[in-house]
């Protein structure tokens, strides 16, 4: 399978070495015609505004929303959450993705020397813990009735997903745990599967 990494500004490199370490065709995208045979998103952590100009510079949001309306998976982390979302809290007026519906917060839990780790228990996971990384971290203030929040941190929203979206707090591509990848791929194939199989 072929996965695209928003290769406009952040953590990059990382996800690629993660994806092709978990056997899949990693790409970074920053043209529209990149777009083209992807069968999953990632969108990384970075400068949330920053990323947002380019993608609008670039002419990307309809690429990227054309995606999500083809059910192809997708995955935010950090400042990919924050664009995954509807509306920034206290800042409505920074233009997101809209792609779940979700309030959110930017470096909600601190700027850079307020970073940590903390050790995750996601039911998706299994039982061993997941190391979590948050750097400047965001999170998620107000789920609506179609996000299924996943994880809570200090009684904040860090890990949920809608249909075909997944957004994560913190940055699971600097700890050399693929699990969080590993489960990505796999709703690309299942996915394909339904496909395949439409009465399945």
């Amino acid at each position: 399978m072929k996965i695209g990494v928003l290769a406009l500004q952040g953590a990059v490199a990382e996800h690629l070495e993660m994806l092709t370490g978990c056997g899949a065709e990693a790409v970074g995208v920053k043209r529209r015609e990149d777009f083209l045979s992807l069968d999953g998103l990632i969108i990384p952590g970075g400068e949330s505004t920053t990323i947002s100009r380019l993608i609008d510079s670039q002419r990307l949001r309809e690429s990227i929303i054309v995606m999500k309306e083809a059910g192809k998976p997708i995955l935010g982390t950090c400042a990919g959450l924050v664009l995954l979302g509807r509306e920034i809290k206290d800042r409505p007026d920074q233009k997101l993705l809209n792609l779940m519906d979700t309030v959110v917060v930017r470096n909600g839990f601190g700027r850079q020397r307020e970073s940590f780790e903390a050790d995750l228990k996601i039911s998706l996971l299994g039982e061993e813990p997941f190391r979590g990384v948050f750097i400047r971290a965001p999170y998620i203030a107000t789920a609506g009735t179609g996000v299924e929040v996943l994880l809570t941190l200090e009684g904040k929203i860090v890990a949920a997903r809608q249909d075909n979206v997944l957004a994560l707090s913190f940055h699971p591509e600097v700890t050399g745990d693929n699990r969080l990848h590993r489960y990505f791929l796999s709703t690309i194939s299942l996915m394909r599967s339904s496909i395949r199989n439409p009465l399945k």
